[in-house]
Formats: C-alpha cells, sequence, structure tokens
C-alpha cells in the first residue's frame, strides 16, 4: 500500500523578512508642517560638526588662548587684589568671563565659512532646496554654539586646575550650556550678517576683529560694571555678552545673578541674529 500524501507544511507565522524593492523607486515622505524646520536644522548643525569630527586641530589652537588668560592674567591679578569682586577670588570671578570670550572668538568668524562656501559653490546649492533659508542660518550657529560648548568643556577643565571654586551641579551645568550655546548664537549669526553685508572675507575679517575687543573689553568678563565709566556702563548694558558673563557667573560660581533677564535677552538676541542673518543670506550668495 503506498503512503498517504503528506499535509501541506502550515504557512509560516514569522513575517516575510525579504527586502520591499519598491522602497529603492519610490522616495520616502518629505517631512512637512512642523517638522520640517526642527529636521532641517539638525541636519544642518549635524553637517557643520562633521567638519570638526575630521579636524579637530580648531579646538586644540583654540584652547591655548584661554589658558593663557587664566594662567598670566588671572593669576596675576590674583594676587594684586587691584580689582574688588566683592570678596570672591578674582580667577573666579575672571573664569566664566573666559568662558563667554572663548564662545565669542569662535563664533564671531563664522561668516568666513559662509563667504567660503559662496565662493565653491555650496551656498548656491543648499539655497536652492526647500530648506528655509532661516534654516539654514539656525543649523549653523547652533554647530558654533556646540563647539563653543566644547571650548567651555576645556575652559573648565583648565580652571578647574587651577583650583577655582565652581559649582558641579548637574542642572546648573546645564543651564551653563545653554547660555553658552545661545550667545554663540547670536554672535554667529551676527559674523553672518556682517557678511552678507561686506560679501567677502578680507573685510569680514577685518570687521570681526575690530569688534572682538571693545565687545570684549565693554562687557562684564574682566571687571564690575560698577567700575566702568557712565558712557561704558552704558555700551555694558547694550553687549549680551555682558548677559551671557552674567548668567555664567551665577550658575558656575553662586555670584547673584538675574538669570530670568539674562536668559531671555540673549534668547532674544539670537532670534533676531537669526532673522537679519537670514534676509542677507540670498544677497550673499549673488
Amino acid at each position: 500500500m503506498s503512503a498517504a500524501p503528506a499535509a501541506p507544511r502550515p504557512a509560516s507565522a514569522e513575517p516575510d523578512r525579504r527586502p520591499d524593492l519598491g522602497l529603492l523607486l519610490v522616495a520616502p515622505p518629505a517631512r512637512s508642517g512642523w517638522r520640517l524646520v526642527p529636521a532641517r536644522v539638525q541636519a544642518m548643525c549635524a553637517v557643520e560638526l562633521q567638519k570638526l569630527r575630521h579636524d579637530r586641530t580648531e579646538l586644540y589652537t583654540r584652547a591655548i588662548q584661554p589658558a593663557l588668560w587664566l594662567l598670566i592674567f588671572g593669576e596675576t591679578f590674583n594676587r594684586l587684589h587691584a580689582i574688588p569682586t566683592g570678596g570672591v577670588p578674582y580667577l573666579d570671578y575672571l573664569a566664566p568671563g573666559i568662558i563667554a570670550q572663548s564662545a565669542m572668538f569662535i563664533a564671531i568668524f563664522y561668516g568666513i565659512m559662509i563667504i567660503w562656501e559662496r565662493d565653491s559653490g555650496v551656498l548656491t546649492k543648499l539655497l536652492v532646496t526647500p530648506t528655509p533659508r532661516a534654516a539654514l542660518v539656525t543649523g549653523k550657529a547652533f554647530a558654533a554654539g556646540v563647539k563653543a560648548v566644547l571650548q567651555a568643556v576645556v575652559v573648565l577643565v583648565i580652571a578647574a586646575l587651577l583650583g577655582v571654586g565652581m559649582t558641579w551641579n548637574p542642572l546648573r551645568l546645564l543651564g551653563v550650556a545653554v547660555a553658552v550655546v545661545l550667545g554663540s548664537a547670536f554672535f554667529s549669526c551676527l559674523s553672518m550678517t556682517i557678511a552678507g553685508i561686506v560679501l567677502t572675507r578680507d573685510r569680514l575679517m577685518g570687521i570681526g576683529q575690530a569688534i572682538t575687543m571693545p565687545l570684549f573689553f565693554g562687557s562684564n568678563a574682566l571687571y564690575p560694571v560698577g567700575l566702568m565709566p557712565g558712557w561704558l556702563q552704558a555700551v555694558s548694558k547694550a553687549n549680551p555678552l555682558s548677559y551671557q558673563v552674567d548668567a555664567l557667573r551665577g550658575l558656575l560660581i553662586g555670584t547673584p545673578a538675574h538669570l530670568g533677564l539674562d536668559f531671555g535677552v540673549l534668547a532674544l538676541a539670537a532670534g533676531a541674529g537669526v532673522a537679519a542673518a537670514s534676509s542677507l543670506l540670498g544677497r550673499l550668495a549673488k
């Protein structure tokens, strides 16, 4: 007698894991609505940070200047007791100002990268994409902020080695990072705005060098505002760097600060900077 025919095998309960070749022929749906701008900002920020990943020389070389400020200027004036700081050691008082200074110096020449992208044709290609101009500028601004945070970490390490009394509260350090990012976003947008006006790297370099020292010395980074003459106090109150330094001092060493006002001014300045740089981006690409 012949054997009974074998029963058909039941269908496997496992899903079919074969690749769907249709995905190669049909593009994924584009982001739309409120998700578009954050996605493009994130993409632009990631592109900028890839440059830093491939060349970290900038971080190392830029760490030299803040180290010299703390080691030479800070240590010297800490011994002189020439600047009244309300009972706070001068080196402790100086460290937040040097963090703000190093972040500003990174961001203030960011417009040179925009001009280089214009000359190499990259900017023109970016402007013909559906990405809003504000997203392009914001991505670059926050990439400058991330670079400045990395620089701030270097300054914090140097300050800790010199015995500066700082807090290590995670929430306060997060506030420090936010203040650094907002300040750097403003100064990078200021640089991109100037780039949209002057259109050349040489002019931008000259203007950047002309305004960095007045911005630095016209703030409370090195000395209290009360020691300044009246006209310089007015300049300091209009200088976003002063609000950044005030926030950093309050968060790091616990001096009296106006954190609500400081972060409000920094956020408003960053927003105004993005708007100004975005409006001039098309002029730069012509």
